[in-house]
This record gives C-alpha cells, structure tokens and sequence, in this order.
C-alpha cells in the first residue's frame, strides 16, 4: 500500500520524537523516503513554536528540515484568518513564537482589549492568568466577537507524561464564559488539504501518520486521504478499539513503515 504514496504527513510528537528524545528509528524513515523519491512533510497541532523555530528544534535532534517542510496548525489558523479576519487586530492567548508567527503573516497584535477585534487561542506554554481574564472578558462583555483555536488537543505529551494543551485551556474558558472557539488545526481537513494544495499532490498518493485517534487519524479521515495510526505516543489499544473513527493502518511505531517502503 505504502509504495502507492508519495506524500507522508507526519505528526510530530508522539510519532517521530517525544519530547525532546528522537526514536530511534526516525532518521532512517526520513531518509528512506526520500530515497525513494517520495515527499514528506511535519504537520503539527503544536502552536507554540513558529515553524523557525521547529527547523531549531529538528536541527538540535539531528533531522535537517526547512521551513517547506512542515505544515503547522499556527499557518492553518493564520490562513483561515486571510480568508475570514484579514484586517482584524488580534488578541492571542499563546506564546511569543505563536504572535511572531501571525505577525509575519501581516495581522497586528494587541493587549488593549479595547483595541481587539478577533481572539486567538494557542497552546499556550507561556500562560498567565492575566491571559486568561483577559479572554473570559473579552467573550463575556463583547457577545460576537470571533474566538479561534488553533487546536484541540487536551493535552501534548512529553517525556515524563502530559501537559494541558489549548483543548484543556479552552475547557477553562468554557466554564467561565460558556463560548467554544472555531478550531482550525487536526482533527479538521484544512491542515492535509493545505499540504496537498501547496504541494501539489492528490488525495489517493498522500497518507497520514499519527499518534492520535482524534486529531491526526481524524484529519486524515475527513480530507479523504490514507491514515495511519502508530501505538508509540497516546493511543492505547484500549483507545483504538473503543473508538469510532478507524485508520486504515495500525503500526505499533512509525519504523514499521520502512519495510513496506
């Protein structure tokens, strides 16, 4: 099946590293890819660092990469934002790299709430409580006002287990203001429809690979395309079999992969 496929959208954490211990196996499938003259690109729901600072982080575990190389949940959202916010002045509830990111996208940033015309949630590793405050007030004394997330996910694993991510920071905000956000990143279509797009590849040669039923797998499912689910990050076999939503292929880790290359 896999020798029909030319572009592979890797997920990230979980799937070729975690935290910040690259697996093993990592380095040769990259290679064996593109060995075969195939085509893969890092799509992540992690928006706390922009995608400059990504190539860093792939550099310091030893995997070259350049900015072509990943799609990023923060370029979803600033992509949905051109086409629905263009002119908007932001307030984001995320880290520097995550306004960093927006602002080299053309919009402006603001923290004078006065000033905001659309609010933008992040995973946040850089949050205050002033941040979210600022949020509950903005959704609670300005009735429409539009409220973005960049992802779902309730948690981003790391070495000794999880942290909260922006799903469980969107929970908080719902408790106190009973307003959900437009989410943009996996487990919605944009992200792989946004990959094949730019690069110009069809849904029947592009499969995606994750550790995640209900971001990764789901995207996957919703954009039409191949799906594959790995056991190396936070999906149980408990998990998978409880869930609804099946992909097409499930590998313990993504180094099974190489063989079928």
């Amino acid at each position: 099946m896999l020798k029909n496929q030319n572009l592979f959208l890797f997920d990230m954490d979980g799937t070729l590293y975690l935290g910040s211990q690259l697996y093993e196996f990592t380095k040769e499938l990259l290679t064996t890819i593109k060995a075969k003259g195939k085509r893969y690109l890092f799509m992540t729901n992690n928006s706390s660092k922009s995608v400059a600072d990504y190539v860093k982080k792939l550099e310091k575990l030893g995997i070259e990469a350049t900015e072509d190389d990943f799609i990023t949940s923060s370029q979803a959202t600033a992509y949905y934002l051109k086409l629905h916010h263009a002119n908007d002045r932001l307030y984001v509830c995320g880290t520097n790299s995550l306004k960093e990111e927006l602002r080299k996208h053309g919009f402006v940033i603001t923290e004078e709430l006065d000033e905001v015309d659309c609010i933008v949630m992040g995973f946040d590793t850089e949050l205050t409580f002033k941040k979210l405050e600022d949020v509950s007030k903005l959704l609670l004394t300005r009735e429409k006002i539009p409220y973005i997330a960049t992802n779902p996910d309730y948690v981003c694993p790391t070495e000794f287990g999880s942290v909260p991510d922006c799903g469980s920071v969107c929970d908080m905000i719902y408790n106190a203001t009973k307003k959900r956000p437009i989410v943009i990143g996996k487990p919605e279509a944009l992200m792989p429809e946004l990959a094949m797009q730019q690069h110009g590849y069809t849904k029947e040669e592009t499969t995606v690979i994750g550790d995640r039923i209900y971001t990764d797998i789901k995207s996957g499912l919703k954009a039409g395309i191949n799906t594959i689910l790995v056991l190396s990050g936070e999906t149980t076999q408990e998990i998978l079999d409880a869930s609804e939503d099946k992909p097409h292929m499930v590998l313990q880790d993504a180094g099974e992969m190489i063989s079928m290359l």
